[in-house]
């Protein structure tokens, strides 16, 4: 085999075995059944699921949430006007959870609660008050509401599953 050969050779086993390496993690867990998510105001929970193939090591499950604020308005006059332009919240994101366990290296996700917080108060251009949203307009938290989640699944500090969820 001449040198060029040889180094092709070389560089694809290299290649082969980094990939062979770290598939391991990802290609042993099965999922007989996803978890779901419960959107509740600024909150997302996921839960249930079934997944097979853990062995006896801990998983641990993590949960991250976006969503949008909403702001109502107050004209110069005094008078009520709904904002117009929802406003990105602060993400939320769950502490690690360990899944529940049982034999032969199944688990579930237990309940993970995650929530979006409110952002720092926008101007009421940004929340679309009349009147190009000048600065006397009074800007007034309304509510939170969680949009879209992800879910993580990590196993010995690899990610092992992951998904998303929409409202």
């Amino acid at each position: 085999m001449s040198h060029t050969g040889r180094l092709a050779a070389t560089a694809f086993s290299a290649l082969a075995a980094i990939a062979l390496a770290a598939s391991p993690a990802l290609g042993a867990v099965n999922v007989k059944t996803a978890p779901t998510a419960t959107f509740s105001g600024a909150s997302v929970t996921v839960s249930g699921g079934n997944f097979s193939g853990l062995g006896n090591t801990p998983a641990f499950g993590q949960v991250t949430v976006q969503g949008f604020a909403y702001y109502n308005c107050f004209n110069p006059g005094g008078n009520f006007v709904p904002g117009q332009n929802p406003v990105a919240a602060q993400s939320g994101t769950s502490p690690l959870v360990e899944l529940q366990t049982t034999k032969n290296g199944r688990a579930t996700i237990p309940p993970i609660t995650a929530t979006v917080t409110q952002p720092a108060t926008p101007t009421a251009q940004a929340v679309g008050c009349g009147g190009n949203g000048g600065t006397a307009w009074a800007v007034v938290f309304d509510r939170l509401e969680a949009t879209s989640a992800h879910v993580d699944v990590f196993q010995s500090g690899n990610l092992v599953y992951a998904t998303d969820f929409t409202k």
